[in-house]
């Protein structure tokens, strides 16, 4: 059984600053200008990773007056954890039986 994990939601974690924006939002709902004080990023380029963000299904946004904040959506995480231990635990059991596929 082949499982597929979502390649825009790896795609998005793979960036090290997407993956400090995604650590940051687990701890607390933020807007653009909290990221842009913790990562000392600009914030055309913050604004840009959080757009690849919600496109990858990662972030929601909440308007709150002039300022928009960006939560993390863990149910994405947990979609895409879930596949990585189904591959992780599939990996266990072709090794656990020493399966491999003979050479013609």
């Amino acid at each position: 059984m082949v499982m597929s994990v979502e390649n825009d939601v790896l795609r998005a974690l793979a960036d090290p600053l997407r993956a400090r924006i995604v650590q940051l939002l687990a701890g607390e709902a933020l807007c653009t200008c909290h990221l842009v004080a913790e990562t000392g990023a600009r914030q055309t380029n913050i604004s840009n990773h959080l757009r690849a963000l919600r496109e990858a299904g990662l972030v929601d946004t909440e308007p709150c007056g002039r300022f928009t904040y960006y939560r993390l959506r863990p149910e994405a995480l947990d979609d895409a954890a879930a596949q990585l231990a189904g591959l992780a635990e599939a990996a266990r059991q072709v090794a656990a039986n020493e399966r491999k596929r003979p050479c013609t």
